[in-house]
């Protein structure tokens, strides 16, 4: 995990985390880490921000104690680069193919999700945004439709910690 280095009272404490997967060498797969690192940079009070964990096992660990979770990554379904799916991870069933398209994680966030259902491991509220991606060849850079998405759901995010 890069970004914050969070302790044990940290982890108990806060009121949101934000979560942002992804690899920053695979281009569109750097969204969710984007994301995650432009919130950091607003400086909001009561939240978290964690960048690149990289194991969806490790997402168990990472959410605990946090009442309201936001996780953010890349997918690929098809439909237009920088379309965003917005899930409330808690009530609503996710597509288990949506987020593992061209995942490097050996668990996906779904599949985390999942077995912190059967461990009662989730937080009280957790939302998962996901971004089509458009490149995922080796490289740096956003694409410019994924790029212009993801900014405005910093700004959606920002908005929605501030509720």
């Amino acid at each position: 995990m890069s970004g914050n280095n969070i302790d044990e009272t940290t982890l108990r404490s806060r009121q949101t985390l934000i979560i942002g997967i992804g690899n920053p060498y695979r281009k569109d797969d750097d969204v969710g880490l984007y994301v995650a690192r432009k919130v950091r940079e607003t400086g909001l009070e009561n939240i978290d921000v964690v960048e690149g964990v990289g194991d969806g096992i490790a997402l168990l660990n990472v959410w605990e104690g946090a009442s309201r979770v936001i996780v953010i990554d890349s997918v690929i379904s098809g439909r237009e680069p920088g379309s965003v799916y917005c899930f409330d991870a808690i009530n609503e069933e996710i597509p288990t193919d949506l987020f593992t398209g061209y995942s490097t994680h050996s668990i996906s966030v779904v599949d985390a999700l999942e077995l912190a259902k059967v461990l009662g491991k989730l937080p009280q509220r957790m939302i998962l945004y996901g971004i089509e991606g458009n490149e995922f060849s080796l490289g740096v850079g956003l694409s410019p439709q994924v790029q212009k998405t993801a900014d405005k759901l910093v700004e959606r995010i920002i908005e929605e910690c501030r509720l």
